[in-house]
């Protein structure tokens, strides 16, 4: 992340894999610090609202972030019999459990964050997205997500992986041997989603991702969703089950009985989320199922 000032005007930018640079225009720097494992900026923007930057790369901003939460958290949660028991790892600005206890059903939520900056940050500066991280569903555990699910004894119905790119703290959440022991502690019909990064930047991650998880679980599928603050705008989340269909197991009458004020997600769109742009299927076509063939 850079400060750059422009006609008296202080803009931040990220720099993606030094071919792209996004602008964000800053009304006030709310925190910056960094914690042992990386840094950790909020900033207060004209037109994006609050931002929350790791290392310079684009976390959230109040005005899209509704998009990535309710569509990591609702698409498996809508999709399993009878999610009980969820975990989620990263994820420590709060959004995805906040979208996980709209769930009625939901006994518990775990949160499984190494970064406990992140957490104490969010909870200040960061309230839209923190604001149900004292549900009293809700365990928050400043702890390394991959050791948590390697000595776990609680069995999960959902797993959600919601962790930042692959590197730094973030790159064994990438690995076999996680995703191994993420099996371990699933339950009958279990289901995890991860951060599946951008189809047109990170291409190459998409498939090492795809080729591991179906190394490990029978059915693996990924679906997308768009984003106005990550770079390209369109990026994915896996999706990997012992035995729960992301369609043909849907539970659509829970979802009209729910009857959730969303704003991305919905019905339609968690269908339209699987059909996935030609390219990308094809390069993922030897480790996933390819929904649009098998309906």
């Amino acid at each position: 992340m850079q400060s750059v000032e422009s006609n008296t005007q202080l803009w931040i930018e990220e720099i993606h894999k030094g071919v792209l640079g996004q602008r964000f225009r800053v009304r006030d720097t709310l925190f910056s610090g960094r914690s042992e494992f990386q840094t950790v900026d909020v900033v207060d923007t004209y037109g994006h609202g609050r931002m929350l930057f790791i290392d310079g790369l684009v976390m959230l901003s109040e005005r899209d972030e509704h998009v990535y939460h309710e569509m990591i958290a609702h698409v498996p949660l809508f999709s399993h019999p009878k999610p009980r028991h969820v975990l989620v790892i990263g994820g420590g600005d709060g959004g995805t459990i906040r979208e996980v206890v709209r769930h009625p059903y939901v006994e518990s939520a775990t949160l499984v964050e190494i970064d406990e900056m992140v957490v104490d940050v969010s909870r200040k500066y960061l309230k839209s997205t923190s604001c149900s991280l004292d549900d009293p569903r809700v365990t928050v555990r400043i702890e390394d997500g991959l050791a948590f699910v390697k000595h776990c004894k609680q069995k999960f119905d959902v797993v959600i992986v919601d962790s930042t790119d692959p590197i730094g703290p973030a790159a064994p959440l990438f690995g076999l041997d996680f995703y191994r022991d993420v099996k371990s502690v699933l339950a009958e019909n279990g289901i995890v989603v991860s951060q599946g990064e951008s189809p047109y930047y990170e291409p190459d991650w998409q498939i090492a991702l795809a080729k591991l998880l179906a190394q490990v679980f029978p059915d693996v599928f990924f679906y997308n969703y768009h984003n106005m603050t990550y770079p390209g705008g369109l990026w994915s989340f896996s999706y990997a089950s012992t035995g729960s269909h992301p369609l043909r197991d849907f539970k659509k009458e829970r979802w009209h009985a729910l009857n959730l004020e969303t704003k991305y997600y919905d019905p339609e769109m968690h269908r339209a989320a699987f059909a996935l742009p030609r390219a990308q299927k094809k390069a993922l076509s030897a480790f996933i199922n390819i929904t649009n063939d098998d309906q």
